[in-house]
């Protein structure tokens, strides 16, 4: 089948079964083969077919998609917002002032984006005009993230900021009754933190932030 035909198949079996459906067919077939391929193989094979169906509906249709990166078999996977600008032209998540803020954190607790972590996105392309995401478009990435958790399997995964933790919990918190606790997203433990752009713009909450990072650090030894 050429190139052209596969795209028009894509393009008809959204128009018939609907965004969600089609995103969640793709998922289904990529575990056909997991049984024998390792994490890293998965992980290209889920990003290469979603990053085809998500170039048929994303609302910013100029936009690539950022799929994640970093160690395949991380105890600790981290779930940020969306990507940038910059992020979207370098292809990586969490560069510029937040992503070096964020690497001086791993650092403090031996970790680096190569070695016991796994970084990645709720919304996998830029939101235009800094807005935040509709449901819609939560609802679209939560299957994509759940397939990407299934293959890491970290011991705690932690969601960066407000937006990213009410998404991930489905309930509408502040980010103090989400800190709280150890909560639960599809059975993997989940730490709801501040996000590195908020402790550059709130440096009195860095504080915070890093008693949480302590906590994680001595939960994924």
């Amino acid at each position: 089948m050429i190139i052209a035909d596969i795209n028009r198949f894509i393009k008809q079996h959204i128009e018939l079964y609907g965004e969600e459906l089609f995103l969640d067919s793709i998922i289904k077939k990529s575990k056909k083969s997991s049984h024998n391929s390792s994490k890293a193989d998965l992980l290209k094979n889920l990003s290469s077919k979603v990053d085809i169906d998500l170039s048929f509906y994303k609302e910013n249709i100029n936009s690539k998609v950022i799929f994640g990166g970093g160690d395949p078999n991380a105890d600790l996977l981290i779930v940020g917002e969306s990507p940038s600008d910059y992020e979207i032209q370098e292809n990586k998540p969490f560069l510029g002032s937040s992503g070096k803020l964020l690497d001086k954190i791993l650092k403090a607790i031996g970790c680096t984006r190569s070695a016991k972590v796994y970084l990645t996105h709720l919304i996998k392309y830029k939101i235009e005009d800094s807005r935040y995401p509709l449901n819609s478009e939560i609802n679209k990435f939560i299957p994509l993230l759940k397939k990407q958790i299934e293959i890491i399997e970290p011991k705690i995964i932690v969601g960066l900021g407000v937006v990213v933790g009410k998404a991930l919990l489905n309930e509408n918190l502040s980010m103090d009754q989400m800190r709280g606790e150890v909560h639960s997203f599809y059975s993997y433990p989940l730490k709801i933190t501040y996000s590195p752009s908020t402790l550059l713009r709130e440096q009195g909450l860095k504080k915070l932030a890093w008693e949480d990072f302590q906590f994680i650090r001595d939960f994924i030894k």
